[in-house]
């Protein structure tokens, strides 16, 4: 595995690479090893690109900006215009559809253009693949008694498969000195509200049920809800954490018992509190680790560290699964952030190794941890900065692959279908490689 140090300018996209990690990484499919050179890069979206026959659903800006230069920074249309998520397929690689958050950086080298009248991304001067846009789902198109739009109360990810509910748009870990330095929850409100868009901060119960009536009555795509938001350290409208969180999925369940699949993005609870949501209708829960290695956990989410702790937060992880049971146990990590600067490790072998440890310890245990690709994102901590060379992301999926075969668990529940030409996880490629049995 190249030692390859971090870099203050992104480490370049070719075709000659590509086919380099072709080469190399035979036990992972194309499709997945495009996915995050795209997820890394991010796309540029030519005002072509936006020039298409069919409506599709935009960005709705759900939780983070996912963005590599700010807002106001953008032009062209990308801004309000480029699509939620793109699913490429055919091009020079001969790829199943495989489907892709759209993270706009108009210095990407990958970019959307049009051909024949069809939206297309190239690579320099290669074409990677015809781009499909997703479809505006027809409740869309209702307002709530209050005057919100859906796609602001519970806007629809994944192809249609998840509806996502991010119940507070802030957290309370604020500043440098608590947030988790990769995140712009705080920083991607304050954008949408500069922008003048409406973007709620937090959400009302009666909203959400009443656009899921309109879901429940017209949609058989959407499989799965989550629920999530900033982290609460007192109280939010005069409840705990816990008593805030936990309301929207009490009133979800009274409301449509066992409808969809429910989960929850939250911080890392004890058991009793764990299994106040499994009593509500609660299936997956998610609470993310963010980061393996001890150190930089501390360095990274100070605000985690300060209130919580690294160790209790680990603990907590493990004891959840006695609660829901391990396999529903589902922890986020970023994946790359080991990488950053100026606290991550210098190798991408020295940050495969940690995070490898990591995956080990909560795959032993039947708890499988999922990762986000990292996006350096302009308003936070750590800023824009080069992120990691394609290398680490097929090594990080080989790692992640093979201890999750060596110990033999089941594909996680919440997720659709795994596999490459199936997976509907955008932010990463974890889903896509299960089940690859590697090609020749």
């Amino acid at each position: 595995m190249a030692e390859t140090s971090t870099l203050n300018q992104r480490p370049a996209s070719s075709l000659p690479l590509l086919e380099e990690m072709e080469r190399t990484y035979k036990d992972l499919p194309m499709e997945a090893i495009v996915k995050q050179d795209i997820l890394r890069q991010g796309i540029h979206f030519f005002p072509e690109a936006f020039q298409v026959k069919d409506p599709y659903k935009s960005k709705d800006y759900f939780i983070f900006s996912f963005d590599h230069i700010p807002l106001a920074d953008l032009k062209d249309g990308a801004d309000t215009k480029a699509p939620e998520e793109i699913k490429i397929s055919g091009g020079h690689f001969g790829l199943l559809k495989t489907v892709i958050s759209t993270r706009n950086n108009p210095n990407s080298p990958y970019k959307m253009k049009l051909k024949e009248g069809k939206p297309t991304l190239y690579l320099d001067e290669t074409e990677i693949g015809t781009a499909e846009y997703p479809p505006i789902p027809s409740w869309y198109k209702h307002k709530t008694k209050s005057g919100k739009f859906p796609g602001e109360i519970a806007p629809v990810i994944e192809w249609g498969y998840l509806l996502y509910l991010t119940v507070f748009r802030n957290c309370q870990y604020f500043g440098k000195d608590e947030e988790c330095a990769y995140c712009d929850i705080n920083h991607n409100y304050r954008q949408q509200k500069g922008a003048g868009r409406p973007y709620t901060g937090v959400k009302d119960v009666e909203d959400i049920l009443e656009v899921l009536s309109w879901v429940d009555a017209e949609d058989q795509i959407a499989k799965v809800y989550t629920i999530t938001g900033g982290s609460v350290l007192t109280n939010l409208k005069k409840k705990s954490e816990v008593d805030f969180y936990l309301q929207y999925p009490q009133a979800i369940e009274a409301r449509f018992p066992k409808r969809w699949m429910g989960k929850l993005v939250a911080q890392a609870f004890e058991k009793e509190d764990c299994q106040k949501f499994k009593d509500a209708g609660i299936q997956i829960y998610h609470p993310n680790y963010e980061v393996w290695d001890k150190t930089l956990f501390e360095k990274i989410c100070p605000g985690k560290a300060s209130w919580i702790g690294y160790e209790n937060w680990i603990r907590r992880v493990v004891d959840s699964a006695e609660v829901f049971g391990p396999e529903n146990v589902i922890p986020n990590f970023v994946g790359g952030v080991e990488l950053s600067e100026p606290w991550g490790f210098k190798t991408v072998k020295e940050a495969i190794t940690s995070t490898k440890q990591g995956l080990d310890f909560f795959m032993s245990k039947g708890i499988v941890p999922r990762f986000t690709a990292w996006c350096p994102e302009p308003y936070t901590t750590l800023g824009q900065q080069a992120g990691p060379p394609l290398v680490y992301f097929c090594e990080l999926l080989r790692a992640w692959k093979e201890t999750f075969e060596s110990y033999g668990l089941p594909t996680p529940p919440g997720y659709g279908e795994p596999g490459p030409g199936k997976a509907v996880f955008s932010v990463s490629a974890f889903m896509d490689v299960i089940g690859y049995s590697g090609r020749n």
